[in-house]
C-alpha cells in the first residue's frame, strides 16, 4: 500500500491524560471464567455467551445486545494471548487503551544499588545519596534513563482497517515511520510500535510509540463487533421472483442468492465474511435487502399493478 502522507492526517499529542472513562469491567468476570483460564477456556466461554445472547437470536431485547457487545469486547482482549498478557501486567485497560506507567529514576539506573538509609527504609533513601548517584557523585555517573513514549494519531480508510495492511506516516522532522496495520484494527485502537519513540541517554533504550487509530466511516459499510452490516437495493422482479445478485463484502464482491417473496427488511447472513479475529476466525456480514422501484415511471408496471390489486393488506396488524 502506498503511503499517502496528505490523508494521514497525523497529529501529535503531548499529555499523559487519565483515560478513565475508557475504563471497563473486568473481562474476566464478563466471561464468567478465572484469571489462569486457558485460552482454550476463555474461547469456550465466550461462544457459551455469544451464542445465547447474540441479537439474532434476541431480536428486540437491548439488554442482551448490550451483554453481547461487552463479552464481545472481553474476548477481543482476551482471546489474544499477546492482548490479554499486557491487560495483566497492567499496561493496558479492559478497553485495550494504553495505560500510563508510573517510572521512578531508579527503574532506569543501571546498576543501580538497593536504596536505603540509616533507618532501614529501602524507598527512601536520603536526597544527597540519590543525587549523588543521578548526577555522578561519588564515582556514579552511570545513570542511564529509558527513552519517553511518543503519540501519534493516524487516520485509515474502513477497508485498510479491516483487512490490514502496512502504512508510512510522516513525522515531524520529515522522517517517515513504518506502521504495520494487523487485519482487524478497531477505531480507537492504539498500537505500540516499541523503539520508535524518542531515544534514551546514555546508550539506554528508546522510548515506543503508540499510535492511536482512527477509522473513516464507509459509504455503505457499518462495523458492529465482528460484524459488517450492509443494506442492498435489489429490484421489485428480484424481490418477488428471487435470484442471484452481487454483494460487496470488505474482502470483495460475492454471489448470493435471494429467496422468492424476499421482503424489504429482509437480512440475509453471510457467514465468515465479517471482521477477522485474533483467533483467526472472521465475523459474519449481514445483507438487509431494500426493494427500490425504476427511476424512471415503467408504463407496463403501472397497467399491471392497476389490473392487479391484491388481496392482502401490508398493514393488517397496524389496524387491529
Amino acid at each position: 500500500m502506498e503511503p499517502d502522507a496528505a490523508s494521514d492526517r497525523l497529529s501529535i499529542i503531548w499529555n499523559n491524560e487519565q483515560r478513565e472513562n475508557a475504563l471497563a469491567a473486568d473481562p474476566y468476570t464478563i466471561l464468567g471464567v478465572k484469571k489462569d483460564a486457558s485460552q482454550n477456556e476463555i474461547q469456550k466461554a465466550y461462544r457459551r455467551l455469544a451464542k445465547k445472547l447474540h441479537p439474532d437470536l434476541n431480536p428486540g431485547n437491548k439488554k442482551a445486545e448490550e451483554e453481547f457487545k461487552e463479552v464481545s469486547a472481553a474476548y477481543d482482549l482476551l482471546g489474544d494471548a499477546e492482548k490479554r498478557a499486557r491487560f495483566d501486567r497492567g499496561e493496558i485497560d479492559a478497553s485495550g487503551a494504553e495505560r500510563p506507567q508510573q517510572r521512578y529514576y531508579r527503574d532506569f539506573a543501571e546498576g543501580a544499588p538497593q536504596y536505603s538509609n540509616e533507618s532501614g527504609y529501602a524507598d527512601f533513601a536520603g536526597a544527597d545519596d540519590i543525587l549523588s548517584q543521578i548526577f555522578g557523585g561519588g564515582g556514579g555517573g552511570n545513570f542511564r534513563l529509558r527513552g519517553a513514549d511518543v503519540h501519534y494519531r493516524l487516520e485509515l480508510d474502513f477497508l485498510d482497517a479491516i483487512n490490514g495492511g502496512n502504512r508510512q506516516i510522516t513525522l515531524p522532522d520529515g522522517t517517515m515511520l513504518d506502521v504495520a496495520i494487523p487485519a482487524g484494527t478497531r477505531d480507537g485502537q492504539i498500537l505500540r510500535l516499541r523503539g520508535k519513540g524518542r531515544q534514551g541517554t546514555r546508550g539506554a533504550e528508546a522510548g515506543d510509540a503508540l499510535v492511536e487509530i482512527q477509522v473513516r466511516p464507509h459509504r455503505f459499510f457499518e462495523r458492529k463487533g465482528d460484524d459488517i452490516h450492509v443494506e442492498l437495493p435489489i429490484s421489485l422482479s428480484e424481490a418477488v421472483l428471487g435470484g442471484k445478485v452481487r454483494v460487496p463484502t470488505p474482502s470483495g464482491p460475492v454471489t448470493m442468492t435471494v429467496p422468492k417473496w424476499s421482503n424489504a427488511g429482509t437480512a440475509l447472513r453471510l457467514r465468515g465474511k465479517g471482521v477477522p479475529r485474533a483467533d483467526g476466525g472472521k465475523g459474519d456480514e449481514f445483507v438487509t435487502l431494500r426493494v427500490v422501484l425504476p427511476e424512471q415511471p415503467d408504463a407496463e408496471l403501472e397497467k399491471f399493478i392497476a389490473q392487479w390489486r391484491g388481496n392482502y393488506s401490508p398493514r393488517q396488524a397496524m389496524e387491529a
